[in-house]
């Protein structure tokens, strides 16, 4: 099939959508479509066979920040009218929209009349709230109006973990709907970058000490405050242990640098700044824990996925975001507190035997449900309906 891909992203950039984006891109090639992908002027190209990448003329505007923000609208605008010139010229069969480019299929397949998938990567009058973008309830029931006549309007729709699937169910709106969690192994799909590991740490300095990674973002729903705090504890019962803090920007870092050295934790604390998708997971391959103390969010962390599959021991916070895909047999979960991630971070690193345990298991489970052909075969279930109907 011939499909328009709009993603409203800096593509490609090392975060949370963009990452998607790349593996429907990916699973749309390996099942033989042919994907036009429109996209931003930020960000870097990366194509796979019978993709090709269209991107809005270049805006006075280079960085997109996570979530909600007014930099987006001016982009949309012209994302929008960039969609319907490539309608015009080419012969597209689908109509393929991730996040907010939702509203703008809705008009598009009125427009032409090409069916609709909807790629919802989370609810847009949530992200609102989540990211405290504004108190307007007016603008809020605009979105929630939006995002109802999206998922009504779309031929198919695609929710990414449980709670987000729930929560379209709950709507009762009558469209064909799968549930396509982000298991793709991203790295896999970047060229090897062994080399730039060995500069970000003093490996040599580090030795055989115990490392804790975090990986991802520095936003505040990530929970690093909490991470820190929690870090007192652990550092008393086990002065050696070292933290990784893989990601964050410039500014971001230079704020979470200061708050550990306030708390007397410069010795144990390591800030890479971001890092290619292939380095973060060669973090993994060289740390002892991985954590994730995510405070807010419903969506599954995309790294939790890898995580599962790493063979090594996860603590987390017992939020939605984490239980939607893990229980106590596969992760130490905690409540979302300092002193208690410290307790659960203090439980892996003193009981062996519990950590084996739930990497087994967590691997079991990875290779039983979040794996490459599950996800590959749930697409295509998805677009041989679309093209049935």
């Amino acid at each position: 099939m011939k499909i328009l891909m709009i993603a409203p992203q800096p593509f490609f950039q090392p975060r949370g959508t963009p990452f998607s984006v790349l593996g429907r891109l990916k699973a749309l090639s390996d099942l033989g479509h042919e994907v036009d992908l429109l996209t931003y002027h930020v960000g870097e190209d990366k194509l796979f066979p019978n993709i090709r990448i269209f991107r809005i003329p270049k805006l006075p505007i280079k960085k997109v920040k996570v979530g909600p923000s007014l930099a987006k609208i001016p982009m949309d605008s012209v994302l929008f009218s960039k969609a319907f010139s490539l309608i015009r010229r080419n012969k597209y069969e689908v109509l393929h929209t991730h996040e907010e480019a939702g509203f703008m299929g809705i008009i598009l397949k009125k427009m032409t009349g090409l069916p609709h998938i909807y790629d919802m990567h989370s609810s847009l009058p949530q992200q609102l709230h989540n990211f405290n973008f504004t108190r307007s309830k007016m603008i809020h029931s605009v979105f929630e109006w939006l995002e109802r006549k999206t998922l009504e309007n779309a031929e198919g729709v695609i929710t990414i973990c449980p709670e987000l699937y729930n929560y379209v169910e709950s709507l009762g709106i009558n469209t064909f709907h799968l549930l396509i969690e982000n298991v793709v192994d991203y790295a896999s799909l970047f060229e090897n970058t062994n080399g730039e590991i060995k500069t970000l740490v003093p490996w040599k300095k580090l030795g055989n000490r115990p490392k804790i990674l975090y990986s991802g973002t520095f936003e505040p729903y990530q929970g690093l405050d909490l991470l820190i705090e929690s870090a007192v504890p652990v550092v008393q019962r086990h002065p050696e242990v070292v933290y990784l803090m893989v990601g964050g920007k410039p500014e971001q870092i230079a704020a979470y640098k200061e708050k550990v050295k306030k708390l007397g934790l410069d010795e144990n604390f390591y800030f890479t700044g971001m890092v290619s998708p292939v380095t973060a997971e060669r973090f993994v391959d060289y740390s002892d824990v991985l954590v994730s103390p995510r405070i807010q969010g419903n969506n599954t962390p995309l790294k939790i996925y890898s995580y599962l599959r790493s063979g090594k021991p996860i603590v987390a916070t017992n939020l939605i975001t984490h239980t939607q895909v893990m229980d106590e047999s596969v992760a130490v979960l905690t409540h979302a507190t300092p002193d208690d991630f410290a307790r659960g971070t203090n439980l892996v690193l003193e009981n062996a035997e519990l950590s084996e345990t739930i990497t087994r298991n967590a691997r079991k489970l990875a290779e039983q449900k979040y794996t490459y052909s599950v996800y590959l075969n749930k697409l295509k279930t998805l677009y041989e309906h679309v093209a049935g109907n």
